[in-house]
């Protein structure tokens, strides 16, 4: 029966079932060789959801399946009430670096409305341009994110493992209404400009149990982000989770309500910094900091941090006491705050 089953599965483009309209990548001439691009059966499959009345299921099954150029899901004219893109296997990057390096972007979805990216691995196969941009030669593109959301609501990423982005694992911006969690990311600790999860000009993010290894920031928050919870985080190595690179425009919006909870820190750059952020509250922080400073807050005196505040925070240094370092920030501090708090 199973082996029945599976043989409709391959035969038709469209399977109907109680959660809607199943579309399996390879009935679209996607091929699990991990060799044949399957960029455009990807996009088939998207088109073919989308132009569907109801609820849609696109299926990627298990097996390794090459996608060798950027592909853009848009939410445009999309019919469809709700997507879920389910991956078994894996979806592989170019090991060329410069086949999809300038392009900023290798899996991205744009003006989408309830999605799911549920499962599998994404093989960034980064090496070769982290090895570029080490080298000092010049010349290496900025690298593309694995798997981006750009002015989209109502996202779900679960599941997911990003293994050796080039450059950012998950970016989420312009965003309302987004969860992820249960993610993976993996990427080495000299992997430059790798960060795990980034989010900007977004609101009513979650990201919760999501264990991340890499080479930048493990989760970093840029401007205009608001009401976003952080919970059960495993961090390391990389820089922590950061609220930065804020302050480039006079008009960009701040940061504001975050909530950091339940975090642990292993070997980080930072524990926890940030830049121009006010009601942002870090609680039940653990961990080992690769510098001296765990505790940053680097504000302005023109954008000045407050409303911080630090509850049950243990960070160390080599098994030895760190240091915290703060700039035109106030808050305050409950329970047991190690290091001393600067606020």
């Amino acid at each position: 029966m199973a082996l029945a089953l599976l043989f409709i599965i391959f035969l038709f483009p469209t399977l109907s079932s109680a959660a809607g309209n199943i579309y399996n990548v390879v009935s679209f001439g996607a091929r699990l060789d991990g060799r044949t691009d399957s960029s455009a059966a990807l996009l088939k499959a998207w088109n073919a959801a989308c132009a569907t009345a109801g609820k849609s299921t696109i299926y990627i099954p298990a097996g390794r399946f090459f996608v060798g150029r950027p592909v853009v899901f848009s939410g445009n004219y999309c019919k469809c009430r709700g997507i879920t893109v389910r991956l078994l296997g894996s979806l592989v990057a170019p090991s060329d670096y410069r086949a999809i390096g300038n392009s900023a972007i290798w899996l991205f979805f744009e003006f989408v409305s309830s999605v799911t990216f549920s499962g599998g691995t994404l093989d960034g196969q980064g090496a070769g341009l982290w090895a570029c941009k080490r080298s000092g030669m010049g010349g290496c593109p900025g690298g593309a994110t694995s798997l981006g959301f750009t002015n989209s609501k109502n996202i779900v990423i679960n599941g997911v493992t990003s293994l050796n982005s080039q450059s950012y694992h998950i970016v989420i911006n312009g965003c309302d209404n987004v969860k992820i969690q249960r993610v993976r990311v993996t990427a080495s600790g000299a992997s430059p400009n790798t960060d795990g999860i980034h989010v900007q000009l977004s609101t009513g993010v979650t990201i919760y149990k999501a264990n991340i290894a890499t080479g930048d920031d493990c989760i970093s928050i840029g401007a205009g982000t608001s009401n976003l919870w952080i919970e059960k985080i495993s961090c390391g190595p990389g820089h922590g989770i950061s609220i930065g690179s804020l302050g480039k425009d006079l008009n960009e919006p701040g940061v504001h309500n975050v909530t950091v909870t339940t975090a642990t820190f292993i070997g980080t750059e930072n524990g926890v910094s940030g830049v121009r952020i006010s009601d942002v509250t870090y609680q039940d922080i653990h961990g080992s900091s690769a510098t001296q400073v765990a505790v940053k807050f680097d504000c302005s005196s023109r954008y000045p941090c407050s409303k911080i505040r630090l509850q049950d925070v243990k960070l160390t240094h080599n098994n030895q006491p760190a240091t915290s370092s703060c700039n035109h920030a106030g808050g305050s501090t409950y329970g047991l705050v190690v290091p001393r708090s600067c606020l």
